[in-house]
């Protein structure tokens, strides 16, 4: 099929007048539906916008947590899987860890000491006042209080870091009724992004068990060429039309990529987020606000190189001319270009290697 395709284009471009640089490529309707050439009107941007810049969407790191097992222990069963919806506070797993037990008799034995120690200083310090003990005594009391309760402080924080809430070690403490049960609950409102955790699994400590992220709003890592971080401003509006969403340029990079000479960008998404998915690619446009240059956006289908020029093929009454153009920003489908044109110019988008060649007289497509 693509051979007979070809031999059909060579035939009709045979019979078409060669053109050159410049000049027009005479074609009548017949010919231009035969070599499957088709035109569309130009779609002008706003001054100062650079539209087709490669993105990606990210959470931001703020709003990311990683919930890791705190102490040595066992999975005794999951509540929720990856793509759940959780509310802060909501049990996300429960695991039997006798080190949990282990801590919480070490907080009732701190308890008791420090319950003694105060009962100490409570003693030695109406001595003191009496002048029945000596001063070094009480300090000494005094000291050993101070001690216990610092100590006391710090089983109560190992708890905390454990899961355990003030409420859970508040009982704990007037039930002196330990348990190996570790909870595993949410820190914020959000979705399970991953799950590395199954009921039976042995853990140690600090073994990630689940990523819950908040996905609004959403942020963006923008590539864009180096030589338009001096129009660029933190700020500038930022769009994704394909989506429907917007938000703000937050942050513009300093260093460049090894691999195509990009800079990073860095915007929040704050409209339409819930349109997009973290780790999606998106095409993105920027309003610079500094670039006074008539724009345009065309589909990089309809972009041709000819003796070192860039052109495109507009539409005229007997075929198609080719018009040189300046190529401001390529990006995966369209580029953003600068040229001469009217609002109601119709330019070749497909079936313009047969037009480059009638242009270059070599008689048959590129």
């Amino acid at each position: 099929m693509n051979k007979i395709t070809s031999l059909l284009g060579f035939i009709l471009l045979y019979g078409i007048q060669t053109a050159y640089a410049g000049q027009d490529v005479p074609l009548s309707a017949k010919q231009i539906q035969s070599l499957g050439i088709t035109s569309n009107t130009l779609s002008p941007v706003r001054n100062g916008e650079l539209p087709g810049l490669p993105a990606q969407v990210v959470i931001p790191g703020n709003q990311l947590f990683i919930i890791s097992s705190p102490l040595p222990g066992m999975i005794e069963k999951t509540l929720v899987g990856v793509g759940d919806n959780v509310k802060k506070g909501q049990v996300l797993a429960q695991l039997q860890s006798p080190a949990l037990a282990e801590t919480q008799r070490g907080l009732l034995q701190t308890a008791v000491q420090n319950q003694l120690a105060r009962e100490n200083l409570a003693r030695d310090e109406a001595l003191y006042k009496e002048g029945i003990i000596s001063e070094s005594r009480y300090r000494t009391s005094k000291a050993a209080a101070l001690e216990a309760a610092a100590n006391l402080t710090e089983r109560k924080n190992m708890l905390r870091l454990a899961g355990m809430s003030d409420a859970a070690i508040s009982k704990l403490q007037s039930g002196n009724n330990p348990g190996s049960l570790l909870t595993m609950t949410s820190p914020i409102d959000g979705v399970v992004l991953e799950k590395t955790a199954s009921a039976g699994q042995r853990l140690d400590a600090a073994v990630p068990m689940f990523k819950i992220g908040k996905l609004s709003p959403l942020a963006l890592e923008i590539q864009a060429p180096l030589s338009h971080a001096s129009s660029l401003s933190v700020g500038a509006t930022v769009s994704i039309p394909a989506y429907g969403a917007s938000g703000k340029l937050t942050a513009i990079g300093r260093s460049l990529s090894g691999a195509n000479q990009t800079i990073l960008l860095r915007g929040t998404i704050l409209q339409g987020a819930e349109n997009l998915r973290p780790g999606q690619f998106v095409e993105v446009s920027i309003s610079s606000g500094s670039n006074n240059t008539e724009q345009w956006n065309i589909p990089n289908s309809a972009i041709s190189r000819i003796d070192g020029k860039t052109v495109v093929f507009i539409e005229t009454a007997s075929g198609f001319h080719p018009q040189p153009i300046t190529v401001i920003t390529q990006g995966d489908k369209s580029s953003l270009v600068s040229g001469t044109f009217k609002s109601d110019s119709k330019i070749a988008v497909s079936g313009v290697s047969a037009l480059k060649a009638s242009v270059l007289g070599i008689g048959g497509a590129e």
